[in-house]
């Protein structure tokens, strides 16, 4: 008996301490992200004629987050019955999230106003036995382009 108020116990405060991470990270997201806007991100692989003139730099973005003790639970039993496993999902927008806001940060520190083409790697990173996510990795870049100086003429 004991040991299942224990394993309750750990379940109510990783649910409780990892839902206020979570929203403490989101609404941080939500900040950086208004601040951030005008640095636009565009989707196509080829930069248009009319950016031709404008100086090019690689720009990344990489976060790990960890999974906490109540998704990892949480998890399990899903896996256990089967069907979505939503834990993880916000665990992955989060983590996808905030590296495409630092490509942006690293773009904008560079003067950029536009990120071409950026693209996403996922990575989940394996903990302890039977191959468990302990975290994920997501990586991003692009090609962010700056405006050639005023008065230059376009090449």
């Amino acid at each position: 008996m004991l040991e299942l108020l224990g394993f309750l116990t750990l379940l109510l405060v990783g649910y409780l301490s990892g839902s206020w991470v979570e929203h403490r990270h989101f609404a941080s997201i939500r900040r950086r992200e208004m601040r951030l806007r005008q640095v636009r991100l565009i989707g196509i692989k080829r930069v248009p004629p009319e950016y031709s003139a404008w100086q090019p730099q690689l720009v990344a973005g990489s976060v790990v987050v960890s999974v906490d003790y109540f998704k990892r639970i949480a998890a399990g039993l899903r896996n256990f019955f089967g069907g979505r496993v939503a834990a993880y999902e916000t665990l992955i927008e989060r983590a996808r999230r905030e590296a495409m806001l630092r490509m942006r940060q690293q773009a904008a520190d560079c003067g950029a106003d536009l990120v071409f083409n950026p693209r996403l790697e996922t990575a989940a990173i394996s903990s302890g036995a039977g191959g468990q996510i302990g975290a994920v990795e997501v990586h991003v870049c692009g090609t962010a382009l700056r405006a050639p100086p005023a008065g230059t003429a376009p090449g």
